[in-house]
């Protein structure tokens, strides 16, 4: 009797040491984990809002910051450029996303059914994507949209079409940036669509086949709907990224001769180039801290409505 009631002792003894330990190693692997996120992503964010409400310039004496409240914000919103910037990132991103999804995903369908050089061609396209944007982008400036000798002019001169300014000229310069974005970005969304084609059984297919379904009729019925997922992945991924868009502007903007970064006469201008220019140009930290917290509250609402978006798609 005494040895099996140290038995029946030992199992809960023995099944809480294993939950103990369970408990040691999830924390372990999760605290470095908080921590780098705390230190890199939460401090950031508090210190720049806290220094948003003062009137931060760079090599200030720390004592002379007062706080300011809300007169940033306010000024942001009086601020011509900024509205202008504001409207040039959504511009952007709603011109970007479309031409990205659509030539990625016939991309991806081309290459899927490619056989043996799907891998070859994989590749090919996803050169770009870990090129150096700086080497891409002033390549693409001075090499293809340069007004008297770059390709694309040439191109033009020899079927006989008028030539075109490209960045130089505020009507098209916007337009030209995303046109190098979507071909530096195609790759990642090119792998992203064909995993998901990947994951979908071909028992689907072999099914639309006996039944007689033309390729529009299963592309259509089966094909899009079961990539909804990753389309709503790379809708996400895309636009917060877009949001974002600062180096392929910086860059091409300040190759083709524009005065400052964002031109000509600010029709590129976007907000993270703009906080830069703000920020770092003309020393004003305080008032770049409150665009980059706008920015931030802006891509953080479009998230949490994008994933609710993303939940309700896997749950159908």
């Amino acid at each position: 009797m005494a040895t099996m009631a140290a038995a029946t002792r030992s199992v809960p003894e023995g099944k809480n040491s294993f939950r103990r330990n369970q408990q040691i190693f999830v924390w372990s692997v999760i605290l470095p984990m908080l921590l780098f996120f705390a230190v890199f992503y939460v401090y950031p964010i508090i210190s720049g809002f806290a220094g948003s409400l003062t009137n931060w310039q760079a090599f200030q004496n720390p004592e002379e910051r007062r706080f300011i409240g809300l007169d940033n914000y306010v000024r942001l919103f009086n601020d011509s450029v900024f509205r202008a910037s504001l409207v040039n990132t959504f511009k952007y991103a709603l011109i970007y996303m479309p031409l990205s999804i659509v030539l990625a995903l016939l991309c991806a369908l081309a290459i899927n059914a490619a056989g043996r050089l799907a891998g070859f061609f994989r590749t090919v396209y996803f050169l770009p994507v870990v090129t150096s944007v700086i080497a891409t982008a002033l390549i693409w400036s001075v090499g293809f949209y340069q007004p008297r000798y770059g390709l694309f002019n040439q191109v033009f001169a020899l079927a006989g079409l008028p030539q075109q300014p490209f960045l130089r000229s505020p009507a098209t310069a916007l337009f030209s940036v995303i046109i190098y974005a979507v071909w530096k970005n195609l790759g990642y969304d090119i792998v992203i669509f064909m995993a998901g084609l990947s994951a979908i059984p071909s028992t689907f297919y072999e099914a639309a086949r006996v039944d007689g379904a033309t390729r529009w009729q299963t592309f259509r019925r089966i094909t899009l709907p079961l990539l909804r997922p990753t389309t709503v992945f790379v809708i996400i991924t895309g636009v917060i990224n877009s949001l974002q868009v600062y180096g392929p502007i910086y860059i091409m903007t300040v190759a083709s001769g524009a005065d400052k970064p964002g031109g000509p006469l600010n029709s590129t201008i976007v907000v993270s180039v703009y906080q830069w220019q703000v920020a770092f140009g003309e020393l004003q930290l305080g008032y770049g801290s409150a665009m980059g917290i706008v920015l931030f509250l802006i891509i953080l609402v479009i998230t949490l409505l994008q994933s609710r978006l993303l939940r309700r798609n896997w749950e159908y």
